[in-house]
């Protein structure tokens, strides 16, 4: 059995759609319903079902699914060992990554890294950090570079290598661009727009209100960062953004008030490494 067809089955567990696994895995959909068909031909069982214009799993899809996350784990831990005995750096590196730091951060040393290690499969998922920090805690990621969480989680180790400082932005018309010294209270007659409240960033922001006893008016919550860039510059409201996507379309607001993210670097200490992993890790150390 072809191991990919496992890994299509876990990607369509995960999206719930065949469209939306093709399109992390970055092949046809057509493809995707290959593979399901092939898993479901080997256990003589139906896995999915159609429901609408969609599919739902069935019970035997879900009882599978653990099973397989588990041992794709532990097939995966063999092959670090093995990589590990042999003290080659090559295999297949599944890393996840913000948007942010995919885009801003992280193409330098990536760039490096396949160059220098050719025969490592780098595998990058683009997820929420959030995601990304569940996902290394269950296994389902080897590592990740993310927005590191305001509380640790014991179970994992953490590595801080960029300071990202937020700033609180306008559309260059919104009446609180044209007012100096700006304290928070000013902001709480205007809508704003805000990372969900799940998010890091979200809650390092919010914090800061918290301490003044003050709960902004959220017009309008949207994740990704850069379509809350877009909808503040059109004058919807203000938001906080990381300092490195302000531009010409917006304005910076006049608070005496200095906040910040730490990005940096997650990973389960009590996995298996592979030597592809450490070699990812050691790359990136010194710029820490």
């Amino acid at each position: 059995m072809n191991l990919a067809a496992f890994e299509a089955f876990i990607k369509v567990m995960e999206t719930g759609s065949i469209s939306l696994a093709a399109d992390q895995l970055f092949i046809t959909q057509p493809a995707v319903t290959k593979r399901i068909h092939s898993l479901e031909e080997y256990f003589g069982a139906t896995l999915f079902e159609a429901a609408g214009r969609g599919i739902q799993p069935t019970h035997t899809a879900h009882m599978l699914l653990p099973k397989i996350k588990t041992w794709m784990n532990e097939l995966s831990d063999m092959h670090h060992t093995l990589s590990h005995q042999q003290e080659k750096v090559q295999g297949r590196l599944k890393i996840g990554t913000s948007h942010h730091l995919g885009l801003h951060y992280l193409p330098q040393y990536l760039k490096q890294y396949v160059q220098e290690y050719p025969k490592v499969t780098l595998d990058v998922h683009f997820v929420d950090s959030e995601q990304a920090h569940e996902q290394v805690l269950a296994g389902d990621l080897e590592f990740a570079f993310l927005t590191l969480p305001p509380i640790g989680d014991e179970r994992l180790e953490y590595q801080k290598i960029w300071n990202d400082p937020l700033v609180f932005v306008v559309a260059p018309f919104h009446p609180l661009a044209q007012k100096p010294q700006l304290e928070l209270g000013d902001l709480m007659q205007y809508p704003s727009l805000l990372p969900s409240a799940k998010t890091y960033t979200s809650q390092i922001t919010l914090a800061e209100f918290e301490k003044q006893g003050l709960k902004p008016k959220v017009s309008m919550s949207n994740n990704p960062l850069e379509s809350i860039r877009m909808l503040v510059s059109i004058g919807l409201g203000w938001s906080v953004l990381p300092k490195t996507l302000v531009n010409q379309d917006l304005s910076i607001l006049d608070l005496d008030l200095q906040l910040e993210r730490e990005l940096g670097m997650v990973w389960h200490p009590a996995r298996t490494q592979s030597r592809a992993m450490q070699a990812l890790i050691d790359l990136m150390m010194p710029s820490a």
